[in-house]
Formats: C-alpha cells, sequence, structure tokens
C-alpha cells in the first residue's frame, strides 16, 4: 500500500531549499558528498522527526515530541543525503546535512513499507537514550504529522545501524518494541544492594 507522507510546513521545505541553492546562506558546511556534486539537488520524502524522551517514566505512555522535518536529498536518480529543518524561537530554519548509513537506511525502510498490506504515515522517531532512529509508521493517515503519539497498531521499523540485539529493517508493533527498549534502560539491582 502506499504511504501517506504528511505534507511539511513550506518555510521548513523553503529553509531547505535555500540551503541548497547557496551553500553560503548558512553556517552548516555540506556533506562531502554534497560538496562534491553540481545538482540540481531535489528535497524529497518529507518525516517529522519526533523524539521519545524518558521511555522509562513511571507515568504513563511514552511521549513524543516533534524536532524538526527531514527530507531526503536526490541528485538525479539517487538519494546522496538528508536535510534537516528545526523549529526555533523565530520560525522553521534550516539546521543540517547529514549522509551515511542511516540516509541509505531510512530509504530502503521506506521502500519496505510501500510492501505492507496496510498504508501508513511515515515518521522518523529518535530514541537518544539508546542512540536509535526507527522509522515510525503511524497508523492515523489523517493525522497531522507534527502531533500524536504512538498507538496501538503503529509499527516502529529500526533504522541501520541498530542497537546490539536490535535487527534493523524488521517492523515491530510499538506496543511490542517498546517493553524490549524499556528493559534494556532499567538496570538491575546489584547483588547485595537493597532492591
Amino acid at each position: 500500500m502506499p504511504l501517506h507522507v504528511p505534507q511539511a510546513p513550506a518555510p521548513a521545505l523553503r529553509s531547505v531549499l535555500t540551503a541548497l541553492d547557496s551553500p553560503t546562506a548558512v553556517r552548516e558546511a555540506r556533506t562531502p558528498v554534497l560538496s562534491t556534486l553540481t545538482g540540481p539537488f531535489e528535497p524529497e520524502l518529507p518525516l517529522p522527526v519526533h523524539v521519545l524522551d524518558d521511555i522509562t517514566a513511571p507515568d504513563g505512555p511514552p511521549r513524543t515530541r516533534l524536532t524538526g522535518w527531514r527530507f531526503l536529498i536526490r541528485d538525479g536518480d539517487r538519494t546522496v543525503a538528508a536535510a534537516e529543518a528545526m523549529l526555533t524561537a523565530d520560525g522553521w530554519a534550516f539546521s543540517h546535512f547529514s549522509e551515511g548509513p542511516y540516509v541509505s537506511s531510512a530509504e530502503l525502510a521506506l521502500g519496505e513499507a510501500e510492501s505492507l498490506p496496510s498504508a501508513y504515515q511515515p515518521r522518523l522517531l529518535s530514541i537518544p537514550e539508546l542512540y536509535m532512529v526507527t522509522l515510525w509508521l503511524h497508523g492515523d493517515l489523517t493525522a497531522d504529522g507534527a502531533e500524536g503519539g504512538l498507538g496501538a497498531g503503529d509499527l516502529l521499523v529500526p533504522l541501520a545501524p541498530a542497537p546490539p540485539g536490535i535487527a534493523a529493517h524488521r517492523a515491530h508493533r510499538a506496543t511490542d518494541l517498546l517493553p524490549v527498549l524499556t528493559h534494556r534502560l532499567t538496570r538491575a539491582p546489584l547483588l547485595g544492594s537493597p532492591a
């Protein structure tokens, strides 16, 4: 089924286009690949980037918060980098370019998600406590990509490199994967220490 990619805020897209068109307009240096290619570059597949903070908190289900929008950057027929815009006090602003394993892993995961039997709204979910990024396949196609929490039917697809013991590119129900991640972060009491 096709993915229902949410529409990025126009100022976020404009900030990325400005950074692509004028390397001197931003302080952040282009990635090595972007520096060697002449373009034209096309930002596509805007994905809202959410962060899952403190997944071990005892006060209810984990909460997500929007931190930016990431665009895959294409040069002709291949994806060469990603660009991210973040929300500041003055509105949307270009944040940074990136390349490397998460870019190609995200592209691969999005392609695999297209073949799933159900339709989803793709997002990215960062779990800083585990240095982990997942493709978040949200089941509510009409939801605002900038809002909402993890739903019972949502899928999480860990991107490579995933933490040891967690298979990259394997879709997990969020309700199944979150307890595994929480367990990894919960430390067992030391022998002889009070419980």
